[in-house]
């Protein structure tokens, strides 16, 4: 990216100066080793971000950002409930893709030998891959209530507990969506695929508490040195596409109907009040409580390969939450609390602490906030900071963020020699396609430990621990 574009307010703060009427600046949030790594399409996204109606305080960046569709990887943007819009790039097609941290009793000792039987029972037990589908068959009127229902769908039909959705964001269900919004080709895609994984960077992996950064804070989230925790990575799989793919085509035209300029047309937006507004927002909910129930039914099928290897094993949900949703949140704003719409492309909701969305047990602690790596180097677990509410609405960063496309990483690497380089350092791979293997190679993303350090200088969120991985199931 061009430094000269930027003015820097400090280490982990970086301005895009207002001009040719951005109705608010653009805000980076990196070190200049991670800013210098952006491509230039990134600053050109957060400034177009700038110009659309209703947005309020920033265009905002998190120090994973690269180029996406219609706002940055790692974008976020606010907008105000009656003067704002509402912009499908600002979500993403994978619709409340998420990462669902559950935490064992069981440690590294107890592991140790067994980790090539739970990852046989892992990749035979949770179905993964592209167009993978599982054995939850439903009809039209099932999938229906699983957009209404969400992970409390999923509880009422014995995949997991109550105690489950304590720790999941909106308890598991968010109110608002409407699948009569949701097309039909959308349903039909879906009728087999809740509780799947998916493809791409998608990812059940076993992970070891490597390192503590934070001994109390640590504990209050039931964590502990050694300790072996599952981090579940998917989201609404197709049905969260085509809800994309649909309401793309409404929001163009809803753009020009309204007479909203725009300087991308993938970021094709509605008035937060217009009639497509408000259904591409109900059908959006209806593809997180899609997302929900399905990391929902992932973690039962974890528990249940976990019972096969650990028969007295306890597994509880430590926290579930997505980095690609649009929610209306209260924020604090110039000393004034307003209601917004608050836009998070591959970024991850952080709320400080005291926030009534919260658990009661995580009431004083803050949001945990899940930040994945890549298979072959670390994830961490950071909590929500009263700083970031007033910086970012709340948001950090959601992983590593790519440093090269899929494409160029298939060139470079074969999935095979990944599998290989990935056994020596003690992690066992299971794959159901290795050219996907080659796409998510370690070497294609930035570093995670420089991204979350960033995230942690800047006071977005506070570290907490490193998680190594033991075991990777990837479709």
């Amino acid at each position: 990216m061009n430094m000269n574009t930027l003015e820097r307010r400090s280490a982990t703060q970086w301005v895009l100066p207002k001009k040719d009427g951005m109705r608010v600046p653009g805000v980076i949030f990196a070190t200049e080793s991670l800013i210098r790594k952006m491509d230039d399409k990134v600053s050109t996204q957060i400034e177009n971000v700038a110009y659309l109606p209703g947005i309020v305080k920033a265009s905002l960046a998190m120090p994973d950002c690269h180029w996406g569709y219609g706002f940055p990887i790692g974008g976020v943007g606010a907008f105000d409930e009656n003067e704002g819009v509402l912009c499908m790039g600002g979500v993403g097609f994978d619709i409340s893709c998420g990462v669902r941290a559950i935490n064992t009793d069981i440690t590294t000792e107890e592991l140790k030998g067994q980790e090539e039987r739970l990852a046989d029972m892992l990749f035979k037990t949770v179905p993964a891959g592209l167009g993978s589908t599982g054995d939850i068959k439903l009809d039209m009127k099932g999938i229906d209530d699983v957009l209404m229902g969400g992970g409390v769908w999923a509880v009422e039909r014995g995949y997991g507990t109550k105690d489950d959705l304590d720790h999941v964001e909106e308890f598991g269900r968010i109110d608002g969506a409407d699948p009569s919004k949701v097309s039909q080709e959308a349903k039909k895609r879906q009728y087999q695929q809740v509780g799947t994984l998916g493809s791409g960077n998608h990812y059940l992996e076993v992970q070891k508490v490597e390192e503590v950064f934070d001994e109390a804070a640590a504990k209050g989230l039931g964590l502990r040195q050694g300790g072996i925790v599952v981090a579940i990575h998917c989201g609404s799989r197709a049905l969260g596409h085509q809800i994309g793919t649909d309401y793309l085509k409404v929001l163009e035209r809803a753009s020009k109907s309204h007479n909203i300029p725009l300087r991308d047309r993938e970021l094709a937006c509605a008035p937060t009040t217009s009639r497509e507004g408000q259904d591409y927002l109900a059908a959006m909910r209806a593809g997180i409580n899609c997302a929900l129930a399905n990391r929902q039914v992932i973690g039962h099928l974890t528990r249940k390969a976990f019972g096969h290897v650990f028969p007295s094993a306890k597994l509880t949900t430590l926290y579930d939450i997505s980095h690609n949703t649009c929610k209306l949140e209260e924020h604090e704003v110039d000393g004034e609390k307003r209601r917004l719409f608050v836009h998070r492309k591959g970024a991850t909701r952080a709320l400080g602490p005291g926030r009534p969305e919260l658990p009661k047990d995580y009431m004083d602690l803050g949001q945990p906030v899940l930040i994945g790596g890549t298979m072959g180097t670390c994830s961490y677990i950071m909590l929500g900071t009263t700083e970031g509410m007033k910086e970012t609405f709340g948001s950090a960063c959601h992983g590593a963020g790519r440093a090269m496309g899929r494409n160029e990483a298939m060139r470079r690497w074969r999935g095979e020699a990944i599998q290989k380089m990935m056994r020596t350092k003690g992690i066992v791979l299971k794959a159901h396609s290795m050219a996907g293997v080659a796409e998510e190679a370690p070497d294609a993303y930035k570093d995670v430990t420089e991204v979350v350090d960033a995230v942690h200088a800047a006071g977005l969120a506070r570290k907490v621990v490193m998680l190594k991985p033991l075991i990777v199931v990837k479709g």
